[in-house]
């Protein structure tokens, strides 16, 4: 007779079972529902439980960290009793967030350092101004300009013709009682401070003084309202960038604005996206467009083209030479930027044709130009590009992975917002799968995320070859032939939003392997290209907002991700806007950008044939060489 044992589950009492019982049988005696949405064969990762005292024999560790396995957590659907036990079961929320951890976007925190007196570009200075007279007949303007020297000792002050010829009556409606806005130039910087602004009135100080990050994405756009003085992010807003109506990926945008009479019409899709956004979080936050002085933009190195006006076409064509990577500081009156005409735009650098200032100013926030350890940073986008290196080197490539992973180019893809597939489990009897909506209910389509979790899912239980190939002879009606060949459907009609199946069709899956081929290249090539084995990266940071979410696991599963433990991983959200929101702050954080850019040593992979080679040889599931993911081999191994 098998031995009996106690299992004490917290706040649901005890049971009594037999060696050999699973902890999730346990927990249903103990009147406990486990999320077991992949049918019980580990991995999903759902039903991790801690356990706080005796043992059980683990069968599976697939979906753990060497330091969950440390601090006692198992999967209990792996997980079977040979002893007494005491069980800890986190509430289901805390097992989500736990599983993901380190995979959601940091929340904007306020630099602890930032001191707006000392680090900020932007000045808003009370002026109390003797007014004039017979015996002192000095002209408004240096009248004004003497107040600022004696108020705040800047000197050399420069205006504007459109400012000038207001400051005279702002000087006489405040009765000389004004708020002067000045641009002063960094440390260092071979400028002139800029008047901006006067207004007839004295400001409290609480009143904010605001600027605005801009990430122009390939993709997506993304603004953050910011109050200068205090440094807090007071609203963000994101949008598709509009220019995607005229190409997904940016070779077909140089093509497009290179065509006879389409000059300048991709700069005024995206400046009407960015204008959008700026009004948009501004009434979020009740300010106005013309109250913002300052705004910093970072993009890839087309898309800051684009911004400019600037033609792009030698980009796309050997020897791949962009017009500029250190792009002149503008105002917004002269890019009809919907802010205050006179604020400053800076566009943070470029490095070459395909590693824009999405990159240097997310080297900068991921911290990689500051780490002592050997570091893979990836921003995973309609474009790869990646930096390799630490404090002391830095190396960088750029390959195109296309929109896949963003949810355009495949049939039912869609942004990672509500009614979005997130994330898929497929039970490998019956094939029938099992997903999560983000925000609940009847899904739309399928995000990112949730594009990598149906694939790993697909390929481990054999829907799908490592070919990508599917298999139309299973007897399931999830599997048919359809009009782009075979194809799976992830929710039938009836189980929609929108009345219609979701599927995803062996053209989308191969849309998908091409993406997640390119950035395996890209990795490899750029590792092999300056002699550091991939082995040795101590540590992945993953930018873009795609990748806040995706699970670690199945995104190796498929090859997209290196084979490492997954606590080497960290999803850092959109560190592109993260870096462009310090350089906003700080004129240091901004020269620091300008540092990292310096010191980047950019591969150009389509110098040989060692690119070509490697995103061949990773077209497949996870890759022609298992002995890279002996992890996914062991998952097979384990089907099988």
């Amino acid at each position: 007779m098998s031995k009996v044992h106690k299992v004490t589950f917290d706040d649901a009492g005890t049971v009594e079972v037999p060696t050999g019982t699973t902890l999730t049988e346990a927990a249903r005696l103990a009147g406990i529902t486990l999320n077991n949405p992949c049918g019980g064969q580990g991995r999903c990762g759902r039903c991790v439980v801690k356990i706080k005292e005796g043992n059980v024999r683990r069968r599976s560790t697939l979906r753990l960290s060497s330091q969950d396995i440390g601090e006692g957590y198992a999967l209990a659907c792996q997980s079977v009793i040979e002893d007494d036990a005491v069980i800890y079961v986190p509430p289901q929320e805390k097992v989500e967030r736990r599983l993901v951890t380190d995979l959601t976007a940091r929340k904007v925190e306020i630099p602890a350092d930032y001191d707006y007196q000392t680090q900020q570009t932007i000045k808003r200075i009370k002026l109390t101004i003797p007014p004039p007279s017979l015996e002192d007949q000095t002209d408004d303007w240096s009248r004004l300009q003497r107040a600022l020297l004696q108020e705040t000792g800047i000197e050399n002050i420069q205006i504007s013709l459109s400012v000038l010829s207001q400051i005279g009556n702002i000087l006489r409606d405040g009765d000389w009682e004004v708020t002067a806005i000045v641009e002063v130039p960094a440390e260092g910087a071979q400028a002139f401070p800029r008047l901006l602004a006067l207004f007839p009135i004295h400001f409290p100080e609480e009143k904010p003084l605001w600027g605005v990050a801009v990430d122009i994405g390939t993709t997506t756009v993304t603004v953050w309202l910011t109050n200068l003085i205090t440094g807090q992010v007071h609203a963000q807003a994101a949008e598709y960038n509009q220019q995607i109506h005229h190409g997904e990926d940016v070779i077909s945008r140089i093509i497009y604005d290179s065509k006879e009479h389409n000059e300048g019409i991709l700069q005024s899709m995206v400046l009407e996206t960015i204008n959008t956004l700026v009004d948009r979080a501004c009434k979020q936050s009740k300010a106005k467009p013309d109250e913002i002085f300052k705004a910093t933009v970072v993009g890839n190195s087309i898309m800051l083209h684009l911004l400019l006006n600037i033609p792009a076409s030698s980009i796309r064509l050997t020897p791949f030479i962009t017009a500029a990577n250190h792009m002149p500081n503008i105002t917004a009156g002269e890019l009809k930027l919907n802010i205050h005409p006179e604020a400053g735009v800076h566009l943070l650098p470029c490095i070459a044709s395909y590693v824009g200032a999405d990159i240097t100013a997310g080297a900068y926030s991921s911290g990689i130009a500051t780490t002592d350890k050997t570091t893979l940073f990836m921003d995973v986008g309609t474009n790869g590009e990646m930096v390799l290196g630490s404090q002391d080197w830095l190396v960088t490539c750029a390959c195109s992975a296309g929109p896949a992973f963003e949810g355009a180019g495949v049939i039912d893809g869609m942004r990672a917002t509500k009614g979005a597939i997130e994330e898929v489990w497929i039970n490998s009897e019956t094939l029938e799968p099992n997903i999560r909506v983000i925000g609940g209910g009847k899904p739309q389509g399928l995000c990112g995320s949730g594009l990598i979790s149906l694939l790993s899912e697909l390929f481990l239980v054999g829907i799908v070859d490592k070919s990508g190939n599917i298999n139309t002879t299973l007897d399931t009606p999830r599997v048919r032939t359809g009009t782009h060949e075979g194809e799976y459907v992830i929710a039938f009609a009836k189980e929609t939003v929108h009345g219609k199946d979701i599927v995803i069709t062996h053209v989308d899956i191969d849309n998908l392997l091409r993406a997640k081929a390119a950035i395996f290249a890209g990795y490899m090539v750029l590792a092999e290209s300056v002699g550091v084995p991939l082995e040795t990266v101590e540590q992945v940071l993953i930018g873009g907002s795609f990748g806040q979410y995706i699970n670690v696991e199945k995104a190796i599963d498929i090859g997209l991700l290196p084979d490492m433990p997954w606590e080497n991983f960290h999803f850092l959200g959109n560190t592109a806007v993260m870096g462009a929101y310090n350089a906003l702050l700080s004129w240091q954080a901004s020269q620091q950008i300008d540092e990292i850019a310096k010191k980047m040593t950019y591969i150009e992979l389509s110098a040989d044939n060692a690119f070509y080679e490697a995103f061949m040889s990773a077209l497949f599931l996870p890759h022609t060489d298992l002995s890279l993911f002996p992890s996914v081999a062991r998952q097979k191994a384990q089907e099988i």
